[in-house]
Order: structure tokens, then C-alpha cells, then sequence
């Protein structure tokens, strides 16, 4: 099966991979914010002999060209809807870290029928407080001071305390990936998720396996907000991980590599 593709969206180049077996049992890996589809490479190197896994370079992200100065989610989720009709994907397991799993609920409200199951990592379907619209917004600031600056800072402290010194080389390797992303499509994908509405609703009412992973560590998600919406899907399934912060397929990708293959296949179960 070819590898890397790219499609032409609305005028803009989208890249994406799309590797493993041709069968019916295709899993959809969206990255977080700053990241590309390489941050998925070890999963994919253990899914591809099982499963089809499609890997997605998200607007303004790796090798995916910026269209606009707002990349909402809804757009994102557009683009991730060309990309399955082009690769001739009816149904998926969508799973989506952080950003990308704003991505896939937005996905989820527009196109639920292309969906067997939805998994979210360090994700959640809550609105942005005015707190952290305001964090956003100083995001963008910084980043027109100083992107590289606020890139090298940026990524660390998403890692637990306890995992940076044995994860180093994963975190010098995520910096230099998230380099990559220019200013426009920071600020474009920051002021997208700042607009971004709850999805709640819509969570709750799908009608399908549901994934969630947590760091019990992670700043950026407080646990009673992961814990509140996960319990509010009709058929849960919930990781709540201990010394693990915002990176949790990163910081027990070993743990976490079965588990998400075994989702997936219990997704295609009749």
C-alpha cells in the first residue's frame, strides 16, 4: 500500500500516510497541537500487520499547508473527512490526542456514520474558560515575540516529572518536530480551539465505544473534567494513568499500545 500521500484541499496541500493491511478494520491517528503524524510512528509500526492506519498532518501542521489565520475544529475535521473519501474509508476508529481529539469530536458531531468507535487522549469536550481563552491569547503574543523560544519551552513540562529524564531523547525529538510549525498556524490552530464549543451533548449521545486516557498528572486537563465527560458516554471505556501528564501515548506508549489496539478491535465486533 502507498505511503505517504498528499491531497489537494480547497487549494491547499493536506499530507497524510496511510499504511498496514487493506481490510476493514482502518484506525485514524490525529496528533495534538504543534505535532505532526511522526508522533505516531511507533504505533504504527505495531498496528500496521493487523489494522489499516491512517495518519493525518492536520491543517498548518508537519507537511499540511496553512489555509487561513483560524483553523476551527469543525475545519479540521472537514479536511479529516477529504482525506478518508479519498482513501475510500467509510468507517473508522477515530482516536485523537489533545487538539486532535477536538478534532475528532467535531469530526463525530458531522459525521457520526463514519465512525465504529472514537477514542480521546489528554482530550475532552468541554469549552475553553474565559481563563484559558485568555491563555491563548497570550500564546499568540508570545509566539509573534519569539516562536522558537515558546516552542522549546512549550513541550517539556507536558511530560510528568518523573518521566522527563527517561524520556529526554522523545522530548528533544518533539521539540524539533514542533519547530517545524510557523507562527501563522500556531496562532490559526490557537484561536480555532479558542472557539471551539462544548461538545458534551453530542458526546454523550454517541452511540459507540469510547475511548479515554488520562494523566493523573496532566495540568492541562483537570481530572474531574476528564473524569465528568468520560462518564457521560454510553460506553466507556476509561485509562486513568498515574505519573503520567498531558502525553500519556507518549509516557506509557508500551502500556497503552494493546489497549488501543484491543478498542479498536472490539470496535468491529458485531
Amino acid at each position: 500500500m502507498e505511503q505517504h500521500r498528499i491531497i489537494n484541499v480547497e487549494g491547499r496541500n493536506v499530507h497524510y500516510r496511510d499504511e498496514g493491511r487493506e481490510n476493514n478494520r482502518t484506525v485514524v491517528l490525529l496528533h495534538g497541537f504543534l505535532q505532526n503524524l511522526d508522533v505516531w510512528s511507533s504505533y504504527v509500526l505495531s498496528y500496521m500487520s493487523k489494522f489499516r492506519v491512517i495518519t493525518i498532518d492536520l491543517p498548518g501542521h508537519g507537511l499540511s499547508e496553512s489555509f487561513c489565520d483560524v483553523h476551527t475544529m469543525d475545519f479540521m475535521a472537514k479536511t479529516v473527512k477529504a482525506v478518508l473519501n479519498e482513501a475510500g474509508v467509510d468507517q473508522c476508529v477515530m482516536i485523537g490526542h489533545s487538539m486532535g481529539g477536538y478534532v475528532a469530536l467535531a469530526f463525530a458531531e458531522k459525521y457520526p456514520y463514519s465512525l465504529r468507535g472514537l477514542g480521546l487522549i489528554n482530550s475532552h469536550a468541554m469549552a475553553d474558560s474565559d481563563e484559558h481563552r485568555g491563555y491563548r491569547e497570550e500564546v499568540c503574543r508570545l509566539v509573534q515575540e519569539n516562536r522558537a523560544s515558546y516552542i522549546v519551552g512549550f513541550v517539556p513540562p507536558l511530560f510528568d516529572d518523573s518521566k522527563r529524564a527517561a524520556l529526554s531523547k522523545d522530548i528533544k525529538d518533539l521539540q524539533e518536530q514542533c519547530l517545524f510549525t510557523t507562527a501563522a498556524s500556531i496562532m490559526a490552530a490557537q484561536r480555532g480551539m479558542e472557539q471551539r464549543p462544548s461538545r458534551v451533548r453530542i458526546l454523550a449521545a454517541l452511540d459507540m465505544p469510547t475511548l479515554f486516557i488520562y494523566g493523573k498528572n496532566d495540568s492541562r486537563i483537570p481530572l474531574e473534567i476528564a473524569v465528568g465527560g468520560a462518564l457521560l458516554a454510553r460506553k466507556p471505556e476509561i485509562h486513568l494513568l498515574d505519573n503520567v501528564a498531558h502525553m500519556a501515548f507518549m509516557e506509557e506508549r508500551e502500556y497503552l499500545k494493546p489497549r488501543i489496539a484491543n478498542f479498536v478491535d472490539n470496535c468491529y465486533i458485531k
